[in-house]
């Protein structure tokens, strides 16, 4: 093999490396939040990250900053696999034990809240990426405390709906109905999104008054242009996954090890079957794997 070729092989090896390493955690893949009944997160993000309108905003912002907000549509756990009660505990349920969304789980009764009645209620879910799988919604007991951090025991175990959403959403929106129950006062609607093709799961918490006029802030999702002004602040991707289909990550790999080249799409594709999280311990484990394949590639190349 000559010099140029030589240097050329390793180059690849190490631009493949490089590029493996680079996918940390804060290149995730975004997904949505509920806008009917809207969840903290989006009514957060529609009053402005720069600029919060209500005091539950104003002091999300002062504890976290404003980046919680621009990612509004990842609040996940890669690894859920369904087991939500078991890694969640009490009291992070809105926040799914994230520390960078731990100002969800406040106790507060200033949230921006939707007016809700007992009966039939339409769900729309904003989606920036579908996956397919389940959305259930549960409702807090009557009698719950808003002033108290919210505990699994303190939603009904029977929930006001569990839809199948689809692996596609052309418009932009997962749409399906549910029951209220009679209820009185605050409460909270919480949301448990887990794909049936990944161990990943969403969540979000929408605060909702029964019966009577919202006291204090309305609740208002964001629009499409508020939307497209903050996505180039959002840390998450506003778009497919390599990984979703199978097969689709590793003839992307493979492709890029026989190139010797990484491109942008077999980078989107080594992406954890389109996770929004990826340790860096993981990275690296793929890099040093990748980096062996290429070596093994070039070996094999050079004895040729």
């Amino acid at each position: 093999m000559s010099a140029r070729r030589k240097a050329a092989s390793l180059g690849a090896v190490g631009a493949a490396s490089a590029l493996l390493v680079t996918f940390t955690p804060g290149q995730a893949s975004a997904h949505g939040t509920m806008f009917n009944p809207v969840s903290r997160v989006a009514t957060c993000y529609a009053e402005g990250p720069e600029n919060p309108k209500t005091q539950v905003c104003k002091d999300l912002v002062a504890a976290s900053g404003t980046q919680p907000l621009y990612d509004w549509n990842e609040v996940n756990i890669a690894n859920a696999n369904g087991q939500h009660q078991k890694i969640i505990p009490d009291g992070k349920l809105c926040s799914a034990n994230r520390e960078k969304y731990k100002a969800l789980d406040w106790a507060r009764t200033d949230w921006p809240a939707t007016k809700v009645s007992a009966g039939a209620i339409n769900f729309r879910y904003r989606v920036t990426a579908a996956h397919p799988g389940t959305m259930t919604v549960y409702v807090t007991k009557e009698g719950y405390d808003p002033t108290k951090p919210l505990k699994w025991s303190d939603l009904e175990t029977t929930p006001v709906t569990k839809a199948t959403v689809a692996r596609s959403a052309p418009s932009g929106w997962y749409e399906f109905s549910g029951n209220l129950p009679s209820r009185t006062g605050r409460h909270l609607l919480y949301k448990v999104w887990q794909r049936n093709d990944s161990t990943e799961a969403f969540y979000s918490c929408s605060d909702v008054v029964f019966g009577q006029s919202a006291q204090g802030a309305v609740a208002k999702a964001p629009s499409q242009q508020e939307i497209d002004a903050g996505a180039s602040k959002s840390t998450v991707t506003h778009h497919g996954h390599g990984g979703d289909v199978p097969g689709e990550r590793d003839a992307a790999m493979k492709a890029a090890a026989n190139d010797g080249v990484v491109s942008l799409n077999a980078q989107n594709a080594a992406a954890s079957n389109g996770s929004s999280t990826l340790s860096q311990s993981l990275a690296g484990a793929a890099a040093v794997g990748m980096t062996a394949g290429c070596f093994i590639l070039f070996r094999r190349r050079r004895a040729s």
